[in-house]
């Protein structure tokens, strides 16, 4: 596993505001955290949070897709998330490798299990929140993120903790109906949002799907893609998700920072 040393960027400062791009750093406090899962493993990840000392209002525990087709914790939208919404929402960030997931921070220990023990990837990274004193702590799960939200986020004990999920293209593979069920049980907020073009569930059929789950609000995004790729469709993501988890913050996010920023360098494909 890589060292837990301090993630460390470059800032300086321009004379007029910058626009925010891809690899944009804004200021926040950041740091390498080890997750402990309940079977004995040890899951890297990093935690970034409003510099200078202050609360966040939110925080994100952020699932990434799937592993086994290149995702990790620095999958874009995850990693700009960590670039921007400390400093422009006060929102903290938790991002982490699921279990032999590999990534610039590290390896997780462990192997992929096709979403099942990955359940005890999620309970130790709220269970992480949660000591740390972080309140409104909000579930973003992206693609095979998302399966682990629905399977296991209405579940004890982790319902009990959290204020909701936000799924990004959900494939609805592993997670089914009585997933679905759960959820509708547990009345806890459920933001949906659909690629127009996604590749394996598109807006429509979304909504059919979800029709079981009354506190779903599900949204169509035109012309986005599974993957968001693109600085348009990130931003749309970032813009949701803000107005979900901190409905008093006003939108959309600054696509300008007058202010200390650094440029982060490319995260290499996962190993």
């Amino acid at each position: 596993m890589a060292s837990s040393e301090t993630p460390d960027y470059t800032y300086s400062t321009s004379h007029e505001p910058v626009a925010i791009r891809a690899a944009t750093v804004l200021p926040a406090e950041r740091r390498n955290i080890e997750l402990h899962t309940a079977d004995g493993l040890t899951l890297v990840g990093e935690f970034a949070t409003p510099a200078g000392g202050r609360a966040p209002k939110a925080t994100l525990v952020t699932l990434h897709p799937l592993p086994t087709h290149g995702g990790f914790m620095d999958s874009h939208v995850y990693r700009k998330a960590s670039f921007r919404l400390p400093a422009l929402a006060d929102i903290a960030v938790l991002r982490f490798n699921t279990r032999g997931t590999c990534s610039p921070r590290g390896c997780s220990e462990g192997a992929f299990d096709g979403g099942e023990a990955e359940r005890l990837d999620l309970q130790a990274a709220v269970d992480w929140a949660v000591a740390e004193g972080l309140q409104n702590i909000w579930l973003v799960g992206w693609s095979f993120g998302t399966e682990l939200c629905l399977k296991y986020g209405a579940q004890d004990p982790v319902a009990d903790l959290i204020e909701g999920a936000i799924l990004l293209s959900p494939p609805l593979h592993r997670a089914d109906d009585s997933d679905l069920d759960a959820w509708a049980a547990s009345r806890l907020p459920l933001k949906v949002l659909v690629p127009e073009f996604d590749d394996y569930l598109v807006p429509e059929d979304a909504m059919a799907r979800f029709a079981c789950v009354p506190q779903a609000d599900v949204t169509g995004v035109d012309g986005a893609k599974h993957l968001w790729v693109g600085e348009k469709y990130a931003a749309r993501v970032l813009d949701e998700i803000v107005a979900v988890v901190r409905p008093d913050s006003p939108g959309p996010l600054p696509t300008e920072w007058a202010g200390p920023a650094a440029v982060a360098p490319s995260p290499v494909a996962n190993g």
